[in-house]
């Protein structure tokens, strides 16, 4: 196998995740000598088109049909398909791998009908049984991009009082629902110190962030979507964030974290990191109440808490998911 091709999308509506996880899968092909070659429809979405540009990673445009995936395949010289999608319409996948090539299915929970020879279920607690496939359940197998996994601690953080705690809040690319300024408000709402940076995902959420006085002894600093992103995490207290793909990152490395569920598709994943106790909850995106405020002014104050989060994190994610993707992918027969 020289090249595999990769059938993801994103977009303001989509967001970024399915981008983001195989970009982490592509990195480590590519370290292994292997083409990646992307067929997206990236929605204009800027910050997702430079994660891909400035990887040095081909991008096409995404064929219509399964007929003309087959052929964009076969033109571009592609041996396996990695599909990362919730729209793409199954006989997609089952063209491919009867024109003889091998196909990864990226899931969460619910294949949507994807016919694999692979499945990678990267979530929490996952379970894949499958007959005449092979499945990649867990948190081992978590898709973490370089940047993430080179600024892993080799132990867990130990976080203590006597300083105002450092807090970065973000909601992926695009923060599609408008989630930054109600945290914001939650934050502010604690009334006790941080210092806080908030990714505002376009101007409109910047202004809209810009106008939430933060009080004496907050600090809020609003910033645009950077690839600085992991940088920051890393050298935080405490991170605020939607309970996606993004979560997985936060636990590898060791960050205390409070998640929020914005869309359906996050509930159960939500739920089972509750279950576990490797973060805390603020509840749904648009139904906070005052629990959730007190849920993060604990966190802000509680120097303890934030290092009994931080050792469950870490050691429920190693950072070499997508290595053992990337050996099922190359391997499998």
């Amino acid at each position: 196998m020289t090249i595999v091709g990769i059938r993801c999308d994103a977009g303001a509506r989509t967001g970024v995740g399915h981008l983001v996880r195989c970009v982490a899968l592509a990195e480590e092909l590519v370290a292994r000598g292997v083409g990646v070659r992307f067929l997206s429809d990236l929605g204009g979405v800027e910050w997702a088109e430079a994660q891909l540009s400035r990887r040095g990673l081909p991008w096409h445009p995404p064929p219509f049909d399964p007929v003309g995936l087959v052929a964009a395949l076969e033109r571009l010289e592609i041996d396996a398909l990695v599909i990362d999608s919730y729209t793409l319409p199954p006989p997609h996948s089952v063209a491919v791998r009867r024109s003889g090539r091998r196909v990864l299915a990226i899931v969460d929970g619910d294949f949507r009908g994807q016919s694999a020879d692979i499945y990678v279920d990267q979530n929490l607690d996952s379970v894949i049984h499958v007959e005449d496939a092979i499945g990649l359940a867990g948190l081992d197998y978590a898709l973490l991009r370089a940047s993430v996994r080179s600024l892993r601690p080799a132990a867990p953080p130990v976080h203590r009082s006597g300083r105002t705690p450092k807090v970065v809040a973000f909601f992926g690319g695009t923060d599609a629902y408008r989630a930054a300024p109600q945290v914001a408000e939650l934050l502010t709402g604690t009334g006790v110190p941080f210092d806080a940076t908030i990714v505002g995902a376009d101007e409109q959420l910047r202004a809209e962030l810009a106008a939430i006085p933060a009080g004496p002894g907050r600090r809020l600093e609003i910033i645009p979507p950077t690839d600085d992103l992991p940088k920051l995490l890393a050298g935080a207290d405490l991170a605020v964030s939607a309970s996606g793909t993004s979560t997985w990152e936060l636990l590898c490395l060791g960050l205390p974290s409070a998640l929020v569920w914005v869309v359906d598709n996050q509930i159960l994943g939500y739920e089972r990191v509750m279950a576990r106790g490797i973060a805390a909850g603020l509840g749904q995106l648009g139904h906070f109440g005052d629990d959730a405020v007190s849920t993060l002014r604990r966190l802000l104050t509680d120097a303890d808490l934030r290092t009994d989060l931080a050792a469950r994190a870490w050691a429920a994610v190693d950072g070499r998911g997508a290595e053992r993707v990337a050996d099922a992918l190359l391997q499998a027969g």
